[in-house]
């Protein structure tokens, strides 16, 4: 059965549905990189993976342009449908408006999602100012013990993202391994660098690495690295299918499945 509203992360039996708070300290992870980066089906993943460990985890998914809800799973397979705009519309956003406006999915019990509907953009709301977001962001860490947040690629008008990334306890800053990549982070870094960004608390990840890009050229292209994740066809193919939350069997993703656990318990401790 899947946790319900108005009981979403409140189970205080101390069994195996008790709140459990990550090991290592941090507790909300932001996941950004460039445009086509995989960040949104690392972040998706992530998020799958620490909710089959029976951990309460909250997946916020920040892009207001481009919905990611009907990209990452079927519509069938969610129980509700609410969106981060009418969260972001409110005038302040509430513990009790956060929950109520999570969506829960068929197959995850330890699961909640917050994200923009199918059809919608940032236009279909009011603005919102930092104030919502940095609420908004609290409201989800006294929901979960573990918070994972999807960040838009373009973070110079993404009030949501950028603070995200600010106030986060880690970032997976990742990048492909193409001047592409590079070109893009180069001009993004410098706005969170005025914003006296703690650059501690980021792990550089090289995604989509194929065989056959040697280790020594791809430090010399990004730098060094402290994850590498590794092309899995399967993982390509449930993109394209619009199904991430369907689970890796093949042997080809196999380093895939490793490197997420690697990052899980890097970050989490679990």
């Amino acid at each position: 059965m899947n946790f319900m509203k108005n009981s979403i992360f409140n189970r205080k039996d101390g069994g195996d549905d008790a709140r459990m708070e990550p090991e290592k300290g941090n507790q909300v992870l932001a996941v950004w990189g460039s445009p086509g980066c995989g960040k949104t089906t690392v972040a998706v993943k992530l998020a799958a993976y620490l909710a089959q460990q029976k951990k309460d985890v909250a997946l916020l998914l920040c892009d207001m342009n481009t919905p990611m809800l009907p990209c990452i799973c079927p519509p069938g397979d969610l129980e509700e449908e609410h969106s981060l705009g009418s969260i972001l519309a409110a005038s302040h956003v509430s513990e009790s408006l956060v929950r109520h406006n999570c969506i829960t999915h068929k197959r995850f019990r330890h699961l909640a999602i917050i994200g923009m509907r199918k059809g919608e953009n940032e236009y279909t709301y009011p603005p919102y100012e930092r104030t919502q977001a940095e609420e908004l962001l609290q409201a989800l860490r006294n929901i979960a013990p573990y918070v994972v947040i999807d960040c838009g690629s373009s973070i110079a008008n993404d009030i949501l993202s950028a603070i995200a990334l600010l106030k986060s306890d880690a970032v997976l800053r990742m990048v492909n391994c193409d001047l592409k990549s590079i070109s893009y982070l180069s001009s993004q870094l410098p706005l969170l660098k005025e914003s006296k960004w703690d650059a501690e608390k980021q792990y550089r990840v090289a995604s989509n690495v194929y065989p056959n890009e040697a280790s020594g050229h791809m430090e010399q292209v990004l730098g060094s690295v402290a994850f590498q994740i590794p092309h899995s066809g399967e993982v390509a193919s449930q993109t394209l299918e619009g199904n991430l939350f369907k689970e890796l069997g093949l042997k080809d993703s196999r380093a895939f499945r490793k490197s997420l656990e690697s990052i899980a318990k890097e970050v989490f401790g679990c």
